[in-house]
């Protein structure tokens, strides 16, 4: 059976010296889909290679 963690989207609060291919490395093993983070929180991130320490970010599960 496959892990539900794996399945549903997750909650990530951003750390001092967090990028979105950072947090994609960490969450997918794959730093190049650092865009599906940042298309899921368009609403939270007007540039991508800006984000906040302390914004909450939607993680949407793996593809």
């Amino acid at each position: 059976m496959a892990d539900d963690a794996n399945q549903s989207d997750q909650s990530y609060t951003v750390q001092a010296g967090d990028t979105l291919s950072k947090i994609s490395q960490r969450f997918y093993g794959d730093a190049g889909k650092h865009m599906e983070i940042y298309y899921a929180n368009r609403d939270k991130i007007e540039d991508p290679d800006n984000i906040q320490v302390g914004q909450e970010l939607t993680i949407p599960a793996a593809t």
